[in-house]
């Protein structure tokens, strides 16, 4: 292992400073993979942004018939109906957290509120890029790119998109978790697994990290939160089995295989990429899931497993139609590449270094 050099943009050494040269090589390897498979683009375009805008009408009929007084399941079995949307499995219908509360609100009110946990995440975000980038440009730089990774999630037409306030408190839940302070976290997961169940994954990471850094307590906590959501999961099934009849149709079974191009291809259409041609746009997106990969500090490791999670569900299970699963975790996700440079610098140095330790044997 060689002796790290001082960072270039960040104030700390990265997470690949001081490897041996056997690991820079199989993660210079595996980055140059991932980055060839983004060009392997799986996506009908035209057919994936469609299907997104659907979702929003569908659920904006949902919260309309909400306001008059019906109930939330035979609402969703109505107009699932009558835009010919599956009723099965039951994972096809959200849990009503975000169309109930849409609906006791006007949708100035629900804007505005977007809004504000847009910008506490925004402003979590800040101080923790802080931390890694004590210098103007490196700094001004990642900021930049956080703003890029939401310009998605203060858009008004976009309200109704459950995808965009499940990621906004996973981003809100990732900046304010430290050692010893976690029970806001834990409490804003909560929140994102039952406006978007996905998130659960979220959760399962940071269950994960918390066992592995033994952080008993959190560990406890993560696992209760994830022991309710199926609790509550388990109760919206029975609801969508009482009012899915047989003659409804069922979705198709998930196992896309789509591989990484389906994330990098998403990540880019979610993100201020979108304003790249595909074959720019998809390549640097994952490069941005490299950058976290060295990442330094508990929260950059937490973040790029989280990241690295949400890509291997994606690749495996999602369909063409489910790229926005990954605005589960856009706001932040484009500071990956702001830490580029020291994790190319660092993976390059160790594979071009050829010291050698001279032994010299004096005889007198």
């Amino acid at each position: 292992m060689i002796r790290p050099r001082p960072p270039l943009w960040l104030s700390l050494p990265s997470r690949f400073a001081g490897l041996r040269p056997v690991s820079a090589l199989v993660l210079l390897l595996l980055g140059l993979a991932l980055l060839l498979s983004a060009w392997m683009r799986p996506v009908d375009e035209d057919g994936v942004r469609g299907a997104g805008q659907a979702d929003l009408g569908l659920y904006g009929a949902v919260v309309d018939g909400l306001r008059r007084g019906d109930d939330y399941y035979g609402v969703v079995a109505t107009e699932f109906r009558a835009a010919g949307y599956p009723l099965r499995p039951f994972t096809v219908v959200r849990l009503p957290t975000l169309s109930v509360v849409q609906a006791a609100l006007p949708d100035s009110v629900s804007v505005v509120l977007l809004v504000l946990i847009a910008a506490a995440a925004g402003l979590a975000w800040t101080r923790r890029i802080g931390e890694w980038f004590d210098r103007g440009p490196p700094r001004i730089t990642a900021l930049f790119l956080l703003a890029g990774g939401m310009v998605a999630f203060v858009q008004p037409s976009l309200a109704q998109f459950h995808e965009l306030w499940a990621g906004l408190l996973v981003a809100w839940s990732l900046a304010i978790r430290r050692e010893g302070r976690w029970i806001e976290a834990v409490a804003l997961a909560l929140c994102a697994m039952l406006i978007r169940e996905t998130a659960a994954l979220y959760a399962i990471v940071m269950l994960g990290a918390a066992l592995v850094e033994r952080q008993r307590r959190e560990a406890l906590a993560w696992g209760a939160i994830l022991l309710l959501f199926v609790a509550i999961l388990s109760l919206h099934a029975r609801a969508i089995a009482m009012v899915a009849g047989p003659l409804d149709a069922t979705a198709a079974a998930w196992g896309g295989w789509h591989g990484p191009a389906l994330f990098a291809s998403g990540m880019a259409r979610s993100t201020a990429l979108t304003l790249l041609p595909w074959w720019l746009g998809a390549p640097l997106a994952m490069l941005a899931l490299v950058g976290w990969a060295a990442a330094p500090g508990p929260l950059g490791a937490r973040t790029a497993a989280v990241l690295g999670a949400f890509a291997l569900m994606i690749a495996v299970f999602a369909r063409t139609d489910s790229f926005h699963w990954v605005l589960v975790v856009a706001p932040a996700y484009l500071v990956g590449m702001a830490f580029l440079p020291d994790a190319l610098r660092d993976l390059v140095r160790t594979l071009l270094d050829r010291r050698r330790v001279r032994v010299q044997r004096i005889t007198r």
